[in-house]
């Protein structure tokens, strides 16, 4: 099986989101992931579990989704044999990731300082709202407290009076993605070291950096930007305009876009030279948008998809979920896989977006039952016996 981090060895103890999204890509790429779950189970196995629609035989979206390619092992780490048996585990992998609040990893003894005493290669990662210091770093976060806290949020919507947040869970997402890097980083510097070290992955510094120019421009000016819904602060047109049957978004961000567009749509006030610069066009924005959305109401999205497209025009539909994971392109690019729940019953969800040229082997196990790998994991992986296990198993160790 020619998988890029196939070899690496993970623990994974996160729930929710933002861990077990990270998790999830270092499965996906490879990586033996074992999911260490308490004995009944980590929450986001019941999330969404009864839910009709949003459901497969008992397994929510969540889980079956976020928890694809990984092993499930049955551990009491509050209980001393339990810990033992981890620090057993963690002698003999690569990458333990969590995503507990902050402070609760060293209470359960298992943050970096304890375990690089059992093995001095062990990279941790934790992923947390507020990271591992400052004056702030105890307060619990979800999502939408990352996204309003790191500026984000302020800055998406139609106006200053209706601030919303991003559709996406971007909060949780982004730290999942910047975790992935961050571990990356400390395998391909172990490689040198021979020594780990802790990820230490805060949901606020990453959307912080994804502010990225915006917050330089904020610097620079002194000034607060606001909601201005589809538009663009410099460009123009670059929205989303009404047509007979949906939306799409046209994007011209250079004048010979802009050349480009005016025989396609044959709006006679577009003809004025004084459109033909950016600086034009921004003074004239509201009758260009008016002017567009009368214009392209008149006729259907795939038929101004074609014109646009074929006058090279960025521009796209606004496509609703049934649209996009059934586009052609999306498919193509194998973005859309089967899920497998335990049973072997099946359902679909998004693929794998990183492509490599030589060891890009996709392959999409089922999300595990909870402690189905227990024994498996203790025989192979620790050399235990089944004796051993069963006495385990009694004393309520390991289920």
């Amino acid at each position: 099986m020619n998988k890029p981090l196939a070899g690496i060895k993970i623990i994974d103890l996160t729930h929710m989101l933002s861990g077990p999204y990270c998790s999830m890509i270092l499965a996906d790429l490879g990586a033996e992931t074992i999911k260490v779950e308490p004995l009944k189970g980590e929450g986001t196995r019941k999330l969404l579990a009864s839910d009709p629609e949003n459901s497969l035989n008992g397994i929510g979206a969540y889980f079956l989704t976020l928890n694809r390619n990984k092993k499930s092992v049955c551990i009491d780490l509050k209980n001393s044999e339990g810990l033992a048996l981890f620090y057993e585990l963690v002698k003999e992998v690569d990458v333990v990731i969590n995503n507990f609040g902050a402070g609760v990893p060293t209470r359960l003894k298992i943050d970096y300082e304890h375990l690089k005493e059992v093995n001095p290669r062990i990279i941790t990662c934790s992923i947390t709202g507020f990271g591992s210091s400052g004056p702030k770093y105890k307060r619990p976060a979800f999502d939408q407290v990352a996204q309003a806290t790191g500026g984000g949020m302020s800055i998406t919507g139609s106006d200053a009076e209706n601030q919303v947040r991003a559709g996406i869970p971007i909060g949780d997402l982004g730290g999942g993605m910047f975790a992935v890097m961050g571990i990356q980083s400390a395998l391909i510097e172990r490689a040198t070291s021979g020594i780990g070290q802790d990820v230490d992955v805060s949901m606020l510094d990453c959307q912080i950096s994804l502010l990225n120019y915006m917050a330089t421009m904020h610097f620079l000016s002194g000034k607060d930007p606001y909601p201005i819904g589809n538009s663009h602060f410099v460009h123009v047109p670059y929205d989303t305009f009404k047509t007979s049957d949906g939306y799409i978004v046209i994007a011209v961000i250079t004048d010979n876009f802009w050349q480009n567009l005016k025989p396609v749509v044959q709006i006679a006030e577009f003809d004025n030279p004084e459109l033909d610069g950016q600086p034009g066009r921004w003074t004239h924005r509201e009758m260009i948008g008016r002017k567009l959305n009368e214009v392209l109401s008149t006729n259907t999205s795939a038929f101004w998809i074609e014109q646009l497209e074929q006058a090279r025009i960025p521009c796209a539909p606004v496509n609703k979920f049934s649209q996009a994971l059934n586009d052609e392109q999306v498919l193509h690019r194998d973005m859309v896989v089967e899920l497998t729940h335990p049973d072997g019953s099946k359902t679909k969800g998004p693929g794998n977006p990183i492509k490599l040229s030589r060891s890009n082997h996709q392959s999409f196990d089922a999300c595990p039952s909870l402690g189905q790998h227990t024994e498996d994991v203790l025989v192979n992986l620790l050399g235990k016996n089944k004796e051993e296990i069963d006495a385990l198993r009694a004393a309520g160790v390991v289920a």
